[in-house]
């Protein structure tokens, strides 16, 4: 099939990979020359394991092209889809759909034929409504059908999500666009991929909703930590337990520092705003929110307690920026937060991030930016995981500890195991779970 994806983005970009490696034929557009040129020329602006090998194979097959015309890229295309952010509105909080309805009116004036227009931005319900609103009053005489289908694509595995996806919810009520929809998925029925047929509100809905509640998981797994550092009892414990129950399930239990990135912090908020758009309150997730926003700053406060209260004229090194593994992205990464208040109380911060230090220099003007783990821990008064990047799982802990000032490790995600850490000589501190004895303690405490 013949498809145009607008916007090279990441999820614009992935989607149009992995469609050209289907064996369609995908024009990817966008309106930065420079980026288009880049990506001509093999070069990947984000980093996703695989994707810059898929682009390269399927660009040099001829089935993937990058261009800055929209009007042939759309005339000549079955399916468009638009893969255009949708980024917190400044001011409210409110999705900015500014560049989809943008996008949409660009369409419409290019469509030649039947033509399945897609949503593919995360956007609020109703929006796809707007969307054909816009086309119609652009090019009335234009013949096409809008879709909502929502991506899941997850930073650091969307490869492998988009081969095998839970599922792929399409929204729509015009069985053309449905029978085309269908087809253009067709090479995922081996993977037995559950297509769900639904409509168009209810697929926009159903994406803000699943990052809503996965939010919630988290928050409420890191409320369950404090409550165990309190109380005498383990997280990773409680975790577990909960997690083989099958109606609730194992993932996005693990407790730390809070969610970032591109999707969980604006989405959660954009979905609030529709709440209240339509008078329906969402409690349970603007409470996700203000826990999420408090979560990033108390763990400055666990790094400074760690340091014996005052980190003033201490050197901190700071492990992992990116807001989880395997991406470059630091959009809401919990590492700016706390680098940020640890810098307000007077830290000096040494970091290495496998990826994200590129981006990271314009944020953190005044950290100092390292070549590995062991350079950033030389002279520092403390170790802090931020980001369970594998690098960081099995550091050398005795060549660690020559290297620092005082051997204190704080792991913010949990990925060492307390016995092993404190043999070596360190002051080993966790989130959500208690060194030997301190249990006792707070029971004797309490009586």
């Amino acid at each position: 099939m013949r498809i145009a994806m607008i916007g090279s983005g990441y999820v614009g970009l992935v989607s149009g990979a992995c469609f050209a490696d289907f064996g369609h034929d995908v024009v990817c557009v966008d309106t930065d020359i420079a980026k288009v040129e880049a990506l001509r020329q093999g070069e990947i602006p984000i980093y996703e394991p695989g994707l810059s090998s898929i682009v390269t194979v399927n660009a040099a097959a001829g089935r993937l092209v990058f261009t800055t015309d929209l009007t042939a890229a759309v005339s000549q295309a079955e399916i468009v889809f638009i893969a255009v952010g949708t980024p917190s509105r400044r001011g409210d909080g409110h999705a900015d759909l500014s560049f989809v309805y943008a996008a949409a009116r660009d369409v419409a004036e290019a469509l030649d034929g039947f033509t399945v227009v897609v949503t593919k931005s995360t956007v609020p319900v109703g929006t796809g409504d707007e969307v054909e609103r816009i086309m119609r009053g652009a090019n009335p005489e234009a013949d096409f059908a809008v879709v909502s289908n929502p991506e899941f694509l997850r930073e650091g595995s969307a490869i492998e999500d988009f081969r095998r996806p839970d599922r792929i919810v399409v929204g729509t009520g015009d069985q053309r666009a449905r029978t085309l929809m269908a087809q253009v998925y067709r090479p995922l029925y081996l993977n037995e991929a559950p297509i769900m047929f639904t409509s168009r509100r209810s697929a926009e809905l159903t994406k803000y909703a699943a990052n809503a509640f996965l939010a919630m998981k988290i928050a409420f797994i890191n409320e369950m930590a404090d409550l165990c550092e309190r109380a005498g009892a383990n997280v990773q414990d409680v975790a577990r337990g909960m997690g083989l129950d099958k109606r609730i399930g194992p993932k996005f239990l693990n407790a730390g520092p809070g969610y970032g990135g591109s999707c969980f912090p604006k989405d959660t908020v954009a979905l609030v705003k529709t709440g209240q758009d339509h008078d329906v309150p969402l409690r349970l997730v603007e409470t996700t929110v203000a826990v999420n926003d408090h979560r990033k700053r108390s763990m400055s406060r666990k790094v400074i307690a760690a340091m014996g209260g005052d980190v003033r004229g201490k050197t901190i090194a700071v492990l992992g920026l990116t807001f989880k593994p395997n991406t470059d992205d630091l959009r809401e990464a919990p590492s700016l937060a706390i680098i940020q208040a640890l810098e307000d109380a007077g830290a000096r911060i040494r970091t290495f991030d496998p990826k994200g230090m590129d981006a990271a220099r314009e944020l953190l003007p005044g950290v100092t930016f390292c070549e590995d783990a062991y350079d950033a821990a030389t002279g520092a008064s403390g170790v802090v995981i931020v980001t369970e990047w594998n690098a960081f799982r099995s550091l050398d802990l005795p060549r660690l500890k020559v290297l620092m000032a005082t051997p204190v490790l704080v792991d913010l995600r949990n990925i060492y195991r307390r016995k092993e850490v404190e043999a070596e000589g360190f002051h080993y501190e966790s989130v959500g779970t208690l060194a030997p004895g301190d249990a006792e303690r707070l029971a004797d405490a309490a009586e």
